[in-house]
């Protein structure tokens, strides 16, 4: 008999979701060399993320709890990769 286990979800920590979030939106990127989230200052990318965030809160998880986890991913991300020399951008 085959035997089906219910899969885990991709994405296993509230964190990681509101990056995922914040990388579908274009307010995040990825340094290219060392892997840091950077923040792209986009206003309208942040919204966009927010919006989705509301709208789409992960299960468990009420709107309001997954907008605030959103804005203290944002918080926690620089608009530089602390390993890149200051002109790299």
């Amino acid at each position: 008999m085959l035997m089906v286990n219910e899969r885990q979800p991709a994405i296993r920590t509230l964190s990681g979701w509101a990056i995922s979030v914040l990388l579908e939106a274009g307010a995040v990127r990825e340094c290219e060399e060392h892997g840091w989230m950077r923040d792209r200052a986009d206003p309208h990318a942040r919204e966009r993320a927010l919006a989705i965030a509301r709208e789409n809160p992960p299960p468990g998880v009420t709107a309001v709890q997954a907008d605030a986890e959103i804005r203290d991913v944002l918080d926690s991300f620089g608009d530089t990769c602390p390993e890149c020399p200051p002109e790299c951008g």
